[in-house]
């Protein structure tokens, strides 16, 4: 029964893949050419803000950056740079609905941080103000972390973490701008605290660029009494050539 019902499905949506649409032996992934165009995040990188490097450092090399200034979170984990097809499939998700990637992007996602989902007690989005979410209608951030957390066999806690203070799009602002804009805008509600106390969390984003967003949240995470946040985002935006 299963059989046939994949195949009328293959006959009534032929695999496409899902950035450029062309046709591919199966659904929920990409075409030759655009797995090229993918920048994937190996080792070696900073064991802390997983930041790749040029040439293996050693085990356990963390980044000049990740030394200077120490993050509020534990560590991050990416799939791939923001260019090409992974740009692309971050905005699909986000600007046009295209909430089907969700699990195709959290599988890559959840490979990138086995290690640390298997150490983890729970899985937790970046959540959107009541009103953006209305406008809308769905939180990719969410999506993915539903997915990830599945995939994981962890829980998700979708109400542990709220945005109680709107904010502009950090589109466009500067790192300072980000950081301001974002300060004060996250809270675990009355109630909550014990699903978060000595806790080891995953914290999942799309894009990581600056990190305001994400250290906004660990830090309200971490004054609530996780004992580690570990961010795990899809995408990661670089400032300069590695």
């Amino acid at each position: 029964m299963a059989l046939i019902a994949g195949t009328a499905r293959d006959l009534l949506y032929p695999p496409a893949c899902c950035h450029c649409g062309v046709s591919i032996a199966g659904h929920g992934g990409l075409c030759a050419s655009c797995w090229t165009g993918m920048r994937f995040i190996e080792r070696p990188y900073c064991e802390v803000l997983g930041t790749p490097f040029a040439y293996e450092e050693g085990e356990g090399a963390v980044s000049p950056e990740a030394m200077a200034e120490p993050p509020v979170f534990n560590r991050l984990r990416s799939v791939a740079l923001h260019d090409g097809p992974a740009r692309q499939l971050v905005h699909q998700l986000k600007y046009r609905d295209r909430t089907d990637l969700a699990p195709m992007m959290a599988r890559w996602m959840v490979r990138s941080a086995a290690t640390e989902l298997a150490a983890c007690d729970a899985v937790i989005a970046v959540p959107l103000h009541r009103t953006r979410l209305l406008s809308r209608r769905f939180n990719q951030s969410a999506e993915l972390a539903r997915h990830v957390a599945r995939l994981a066999d962890r829980p998700f806690l979708a109400a542990t973490l709220v945005r109680s203070k709107r904010t502009q799009r950090q589109v466009g602002l500067s790192a300072t701008a980000r950081e301001t804009n974002v300060r004060g805008a996250f809270r675990v509600p009355d109630g909550m605290a014990e699903t978060v106390l000595g806790r080891r969390l995953v914290l999942v984003d799309d894009v990581y660029t600056t990190g305001a967003t994400v250290s906004a949240a660990a830090r309200v995470l971490k004054r609530a009494g996780a004992a580690d946040v570990t961010v795990l985002t899809f995408a990661r935006a670089l400032s300069g050539p590695i």
